[in-house]
């Protein structure tokens, strides 16, 4: 019989609605995004989770190569920036934010992690947030794993936790250098740049305790034209027929309780495609009462068109 579609969400257990969402049957696994927690306040989350029995499977998500913002400094006419890796970038070179809703200019890098904008984009940029250089000539230096990163996984080993998600893996040294942290544990490796699907066009070999991801909120933004989003999401579930799909999935309902048709027939040409696995959005899982509902229409489709 052919396996039915399994759901996925993104909570922290302070969340007030996370306990009645790790007892839901409904669903297969709860992501806990590291991106916006600093370590210190890890332990008191894991003590939460932990504290709930039988509760869904938990993942942790690692960021790795992804950029992200360590500080902000907002002045009146411009904007500076310090990220997290060290990078070398031709400049001036645009700056895409918020998913790829908002955009700077950046006029020049100093000391290889401080971003100096012309200007400032239109909405706020706040430390954990990720950025976007989509200039072929950006190189990203240093360590994969920061030391703080280091710390977080640590910390969720302690904890427990033997499912990870890694962010932006661009190489299968991403990979094993992660296994040497994580050693035999399960690891979703999300994909969500050109890098990442060379990554699985030419190196990915399908393990055990290996998944693809494609993760469709920044590989939307990463990929040079919209159209190479089909072939992108079939190149990876014919890599990995296991694999997962996360994000973009039942925007509509952000906002409204009813589902736009383009998400209904998104969903199946996901599920037409081989998707057995997906994962909501952070933001649709922000609010109990909309999550509620996604997880009803995800289920109303498993039931429906997934389990003919």
């Amino acid at each position: 019989m052919e396996k039915k579609l399994e759901i996925l969400i993104t909570l922290w257990p302070s969340f007030p609605h996370f306990e009645r969402f790790a007892r839901d049957e409904r669903l297969s696994g709860i992501r806990l995004n590291s991106a916006m927690l600093k370590s210190a306040s890890l332990e008191g989350e894991f003590e939460k989770a932990n504290s709930i029995q039988n509760h869904v499977p938990l993942y942790f998500d690692i960021k790795g190569n992804q950029l992200r913002v360590m500080e902000s400094f907002p002045y009146k006419d411009h904007l500076e920036l310090e990220i997290n890796h060290p990078i070398e970038v031709n400049t001036p070179v645009p700056v895409l934010f918020k998913a790829g809703a908002d955009n700077a200019l950046l006029e020049k890098v100093e000391n290889n992690n401080r971003l100096i904008f012309s200007r400032s984009p239109e909405f706020m940029v706040y430390p954990g947030e990720s950025l976007h250089i989509r200039d072929p000539s950006l190189i990203v230096q240093g360590k994969t794993f920061l030391d703080y990163e280091i710390e977080k996984i640590e910390k969720a080993k302690k904890a427990g936790f033997k499912r990870f998600f890694l962010s932006y893996v661009e190489g299968q040294r991403d990979i094993n250098e992660f296994r040497e942290f994580v050693g035999d544990s399960e690891i979703v490796a999300k994909i969500e740049s050109k890098k990442g699907l060379s990554y699985v066009q030419n190196e990915f070999k399908k393990k055990d305790n290996l998944s693809l991801m494609a993760a469709r909120g920044d590989l939307y933004v990463e990929i040079d034209k919209p159209h190479e989003m089909y072939d992108a999401l079939k190149l990876i579930i014919n890599k990995d027929p296991e694999g997962y799909v996360g994000s973009r999935i039942l925007l509509s309902m952000i906002h409204n309780p009813v589902p736009e048709c383009a998400d209904m027939l998104d969903l199946a040409w996901l599920y037409d495609q081989g998707y057995r696995k997906m994962m909501l959005c952070d933001e649709l899982c922000l609010k109990g009462e909309s999550l509620d509902r996604a997880i009803n229409v995800l289920g109303a489709f498993r039931d429906n068109y997934a389990g003919k």
